[in-house]
């Protein structure tokens, strides 16, 4: 997903000094946490249709099919599928706890 407001980012070997390289770290972590906000948006509107639909907050089982689609795209980017699924399951857990704000704890689906 390309933003036309944002620059590309260099690739990291061309990055001749640390300067360059910790700008185009921050640039992209100014990207990750925008991308964040952007999901918890779309937290927020599974809440709406959650409760249209007499849902649970917690699904188990999109909790882990989610978990298990974002440890093969880690597989994929050559990043470590246990750094990744850990860091999900805290995303996660962060998002159920969102949604229970609003829609109660409930059963598990």
């Amino acid at each position: 997903m390309k933003d036309p407001c944002l620059p590309e980012l260099a690739a990291p070997e061309s990055c001749a000094d640390m300067a360059a390289l910790r700008a185009a770290i921050d640039a992209l972590d100014v990207r990750l946490v925008a991308l964040l906000a952007r999901r918890a948006g779309y937290i927020d509107r599974a809440v709406a249709l959650k409760q249209a639909a007499g849902l649970p907050a917690n699904i188990p089982a999109r909790v882990e099919e989610v978990v298990a689609r974002v440890r093969a795209r880690a597989g994929v980017e050559g990043l470590d599928p246990d750094l990744v699924e850990t860091l999900w399951r805290e995303l996660i857990a962060w998002s159920i706890a969102r949604e229970e704000r609003v829609l109660g704890p409930g059963d598990a689906a």
